[in-house]
């Protein structure tokens, strides 16, 4: 791994040693090389049977706020991400809003991971209690980010090896199952993409609206801001290349997946149907290694994730809309904010062990969309508006994306959406507490050194 010249850190200052290949490698980990697997089936119900369509759709739509993440990295690279290039454009209080919404969504990461790899390891060992997995995992994924930003992006690019190997072989015994039951027509290769039997462009939207959960943490990169090297440059090109990559990759996946699913045969299980593709192309040993693989591939989500958590909470602690003495505090040795880690580690544990793995994932996308329409009106605004540069691209592009989200979050289920608006009233109430009656003072926002 390429780093930057060794030299001791300033203290109190985040390390500045990220290359463009460990944060493209940062933000494959956390969207997964396998993240359309676990979204197939809902998609494939919702769609009609589409798959392919709605994840192209969808990479469309998060490749427009990629690129705003991008550019507003250029003009602040600081560790807050949304929360601060909202703060800068549009003031503290609204950045402030933004940043409690997005926490809602990075705080929940490391929580569902946590849930989903108990359970999982629970089917292969189920002498093991699901909460002893739940502490188990909790203290791995704290443990290893603890160790300083250098070794967590070491351990980013085994995985993403490991992930791409298991990958590869799935669509080559995917691509040899296909060829084996050929001859296939024209129209055997083009139904992932349209079957006019059951094509509706409703039913396409609502399936764009599920896979866009694939791209769900390409925005994490923005969070290690302050971490990487030229980060005016590499920030938007790592965002928009993890999502461009993403997308190929999980159109490939579910485009094989849909032609070597016979027509017409039922799922056993939605929520796992792209494990029974695999095991229909190689046997119950794919099937076990797909099993296996998104296993794997959750355990890096969770250490990715909270990663990014605790960079936010570093931000805004620094800009003291959340106590500064405790979350901006950096740890001299490792030049970690480990009160961070530590924090979203023990939240993790105890939320695992209450809440259940559908809630927290329905909660995300609440505050994921709304801080995409965030950071995509803070680009209008400092580009377009403050900057009167009236090229097409700073309007258009950011606006585009605006909407697509604004439809994508008035989509989700009342229950994420009433239990997000319950997480922001209680923002809001702390926030008038702090600056109203305990009289905190909070900077407009603070920028790290490119």
């Amino acid at each position: 791994m390429n780093t930057a010249t060794n030299t001791a850190p300033e203290a109190g200052r985040l390390r500045r040693t990220l290359t463009l290949r460990d944060l493209i490698l940062y933000g494959i980990v956390i969207i997964q090389p396998t993240a359309p697997m676990p979204l197939f089936g809902v998609v494939f119900l919702e769609a009609r049977g589409h798959v392919v369509l709605p994840v192209l759709l969808a990479m469309v739509a998060m490749l427009l706020t990629a690129t705003s993440y991008g550019r507003m990295a250029r003009v602040y690279p600081s560790a807050g991400s949304a929360y601060t290039y909202v703060a800068a454009e549009f003031g503290s209080a609204i950045g402030y809003i933004t940043g409690w919404v997005i926490l809602l969504d990075y705080l929940l990461n490391p929580l569902i991971c946590t849930i989903w790899c108990s359970k999982a390891a629970a089917n292969l060992a189920p002498m093991i209690p699901v909460p002893l997995w739940c502490v188990g995992f909790a203290l791995m994924f704290t443990m290893l980010n603890l160790r300083g930003i250098e070794a967590s992006a070491r351990t980013n690019f085994w995985l993403a090896g490991v992930m791409s190997v298991v990958v590869a072989g799935m669509l080559f015994c995917m691509v040899r199952y296909i060829l084996h039951t050929g001859p296939h027509g024209a129209g055997f290769l083009s139904q992932p993409f349209y079957d006019p039997s059951t094509f509706s462009w409703n039913s396409i939207w609502t399936g764009t609206s599920v896979a866009a959960l694939t791209y769900i943490g390409f925005d994490s990169i923005s969070t290690l801001s302050e971490e990487a090297i030229n980060p005016r440059r590499n920030i938007l090109l790592a965002t928009v290349l993890t999502c461009l990559v993403t997308g190929v990759l999980a159109a490939t996946e579910v485009y094989v997946a849909q032609l070597v699913w016979p027509r017409g045969k039922l799922f056993p299980d939605m929520d796992t149907a792209y494990v029974f593709v695999a095991g229909q192309a190689g046997g119950r040993i794919l099937f076990h290694v797909i099993n296996a693989t998104l296993l794997l591939a959750t355990i890096g989500s969770g250490i990715g994730t909270q990663l990014g958590a605790a960079r936010l909470l570093y931000g805004m602690g620094r800009d003291n809309a959340l106590p500064r003495r405790f979350f901006a505090a950096i740890d001299p040795k490792r030049g970690i904010p480990a009160n961070n880690v530590i924090f979203i580690g023990a939240l993790a544990l105890v939320g695992s062990l209450l809440i259940s793995y559908q809630l927290g994932a329905e909660l995300l996308n609440f505050g994921a969309f709304l801080a995409f329409m965030g950071v995509n009106g803070a680009t209008i605004a400092h580009y377009f508006i403050k900057g009167r540069d009236r090229r097409w691209s700073f309007l258009v592009l950011p606006l585009a994306g605006f909407l697509v989200c604004f439809y994508t979050w008035i989509n989700l289920r009342w229950t994420a959406k009433l239990a997000g608006f319950i997480w922001l009233a209680m923002g809001i109430v702390y926030g008038v507490y702090r600056w109203r009656f305990a009289r905190a003072e909070m900077k407009t926002v603070t920028v790290g050194q490119s």
